[in-house]
């Protein structure tokens, strides 16, 4: 086993996990509850990963909560299911801890879309104004900008922003219209997108409404804005799930990413949700980056410690100042 787990090791970067064998008789479940105890270690885990991780977690939670949890959690060991830059912002919040990934390959396509030496170069031409940068990019982004915020508290962090100081918003465009319609600001918005929430299709969901004329069209502000204009509510993912929780409609047609349907669903037996299909030939809108996270991988990174999260200190308190700035601002609204 010994020979195999330094293959693996060595195979790490290039497969972006640990590739070993499992016995098939093993409990992942229990083990995973095992590893916890004697690791103190705490599970985080996105409302995009796949049901079972999301049973297995200790805290599910969109970017807000999640790093709110990384920010105060006792544990040794964060193990984080979800993707890069959310573990990044883990480790940023909590350098004395050791932070796991279970496949380093889980990006993110809108933090690529964003790389921080040509976000340097934009930011440069425009030395007046404010940088508010969605979580969703790599720590080069955040330490580059001046304060961070996620779908939850975006709109009151720009509130906070006096009204004559000019911003630039990155890195995504569709949310950053969206909050720019919103709040009134005119805002300079770096041209990136989520590869999930842009090729949800207009059409698809328009003929899923006639078939379902009770169902709120409920979307997350990632997506472009013909595909928010025909829905009920906007809100960041936990706030999709609030909604669910409180309305009255017995029908949704979800415009999100189709992991936050579990919690949809076991929150609110009694209620129908309806994946919207995006402009491809598939029925429901995941994303590769989320599920590459498995049960198994999540295992092998508890038992074996790795892949982990590791940073130059430098960049960490650089992409730490904007972060802090982000949670106190939340703190001061209650979010």
């Amino acid at each position: 086993m010994m020979k195999e787990l330094n293959i693996a090791k060595n195979e790490l970067q290039r497969k972006g996990f640990l590739d070993l064998p499992i016995d098939v008789r093993l409990d992942l479940f229990a083990e995973i509850e095992r590893l916890k105890k004697e690791k103190n270690a705490i599970v985080l885990a996105h409302y995009y990963q796949e049901p079972d991780i999301q049973d297995v977690a200790d805290y599910i939670g969109d970017s807000l909560g999640l790093s709110q949890q990384a920010a105060k959690t006792d544990a040794d060991i964060i193990v984080f299911a979800g993707v890069h830059f959310m573990a990044e912002t883990a480790k940023i919040l909590s350098p004395q801890k050791k932070v796991l990934l279970p496949d380093l390959k889980a990006g993110c396509s809108l933090a690529d879309s964003a790389p921080p030496e040509l976000f340097r170069r934009f930011k440069e031409k425009h030395p007046d104004h404010l940088v508010i940068s969605y979580i969703n990019c790599s720590a080069g982004v955040k330490a580059l900008s001046d304060i961070i915020c996620t779908s939850s508290n975006a709109e009151k962090i720009i509130e906070s922003v006096p009204k004559d100081q000019p911003i630039i918003f990155a890195p995504d465009r569709n949310l950053g219209a969206y909050l720019a319609r919103k709040t009134g600001r005119d805002m300079l918005l770096w041209n990136g997108a989520c590869m999930v929430h842009e090729i949800f299709s207009l059409e698809k969901i328009t003929k899923l409404k006639i078939r379902h004329p009770k169902a709120k069209v409920i979307a997350h502000p990632e997506c472009e804005a013909a595909v928010l204009a025909i829905a009920d509510y906007i809100g960041s993912t936990t706030g999709l799930l609030k909604y669910t929780l409180k309305d009255d409609a017995q029908e949704y047609i979800v415009v999100t990413e189709t992991g936050i349907l579990h919690q949809m669903q076991k929150e609110n037996p009694g209620k129908t949700f309806i994946p919207a299909p995006p402009n491809n030939a598939c029925a429901c809108n995941d994303c590769p980056h989320m599920k590459l996270n498995t049960l198994e991988k999540l295992y092998l990174c508890m038992e074996y410690e790795e892949p982990e999260i590791t940073m130059n200190e430098t960049l960490r308190i650089a992409a730490k100042k904007p972060i802090e700035r982000m949670l106190e601002i939340s703190a001061r609204y209650g979010l």
